[in-house]
């Protein structure tokens, strides 16, 4: 293992569950020495919870360790708790369909994506505005249920996010609108994200081209933007103070709890690492091999 950072605290676990020893962070000792287990008691005591999905709890379809026994511990616990998710391909409903599907059961008001959220921020800045949207049905069901019309002539807006049906022509398309005058919105600034099959390009990758091919910069609606931070606080109904994020990116969830003033927990089965942490000039308060390392062993 590298060297700790400070104020960090890195927590080892091998398939025999051994802890490494704890080290100090910001003067006060987090772990128990004599024993090595380390202390997750600032995350274990907090009342809310924010969670990001893929990467974090899945793999595009693949449950991932640990997954099942920490939502039963949060509920168990009466926490409050949100995945709130930077994709914006699906729809609260598909997502609890989907967790269903690998025999998790979680209500639909536990989800909110970053598709939610640029719709609400488009109407929000323009109510009855139109857009010429690039992405799943997810983007376009969110959109719609928020008034914006679909316009392919001269929309307010180009809206962009993840989509599997991406092509030259979409391209070419937004890339004229915006230079026609119509707004560039991104669901999201992921530019990759993690499946069963290794890293794929995500929302930021689809947007480049026609940032690139019009000189303007989108602006991106999902963590770490403060909006959706805000909104997601709103939904869990928890104070920051009383609330952990959990999440697999240090630039997008991990900032976006550190800005917001959240508990930070990055988990090692997504795209961050070790080796990429140090990279950054922030730092979660604690890494963990995954998500189920938070549950007290019983």
């Amino acid at each position: 293992m590298p060297a700790p950072l400070r104020g960090t605290e890195y927590v080892t676990i091998d398939k025999g569950r051994k802890y490494a020893k704890g080290v100090k962070t910001g003067g006060m000792e987090m772990s128990d020495k004599e024993t090595g287990t380390p202390d997750l008691s600032a995350i274990r005591s907090k009342k809310g919870f924010i969670i990001d999905m893929d990467g974090v709890i899945y793999h595009t379809n693949v449950l991932l360790p640990g997954t099942r026994e920490f939502l039963e511990w949060l509920k168990q616990e009466h926490k409050q708790f949100l995945f709130l998710t930077n994709s914006s391909e699906k729809s609260p409903l598909e997502l609890r369909h989907k967790l269903l599907r690998m025999g998790i059961d979680v209500e639909e008001g536990h989800f909110y994506t970053s598709a939610l959220a640029t719709a609400a921020f488009l109407s929000q800045q323009s109510p009855g505005c139109s857009a010429y949207a690039i992405g799943a049905p997810g983007l376009v069901n969110a959109l719609h249920d928020a008034g914006i019309t679909f316009n392919d002539i001269n929309p307010d807006y180009v809206v962009v996010g993840e989509t599997t049906a991406y092509n030259y022509e979409m391209i070419v398309k937004a890339t004229q609108l915006v230079n026609k005058g119509a707004r560039l919105i991104a669901t999201n600034s992921d530019v990759t994200g993690p499946s069963e099959n290794g890293i794929i390009p995500a929302c930021r990758a689809l947007v480049a081209p026609i940032e690139m091919a019009t000189g303007v910069e989108a602006y991106y609606i999902g963590k770490p933007n403060p909006l959706m931070m805000r909104t997601g606080l709103k939904i869990l109904g928890v104070h920051s103070g009383e609330t952990a994020m959990i999440g697999d990116r240090m630039d997008t969830d991990i900032v976006a709890g550190v800005e917001t003033g959240l508990e930070t927990v990055l988990v090692l089965t997504g795209v961050s690492t070790r080796e990429t942490v140090r990279h950054f000039a922030y730092r979660p308060r604690f890494i963990l091999e995954g998500i189920g390392d938070i549950v007290p062993e019983t």
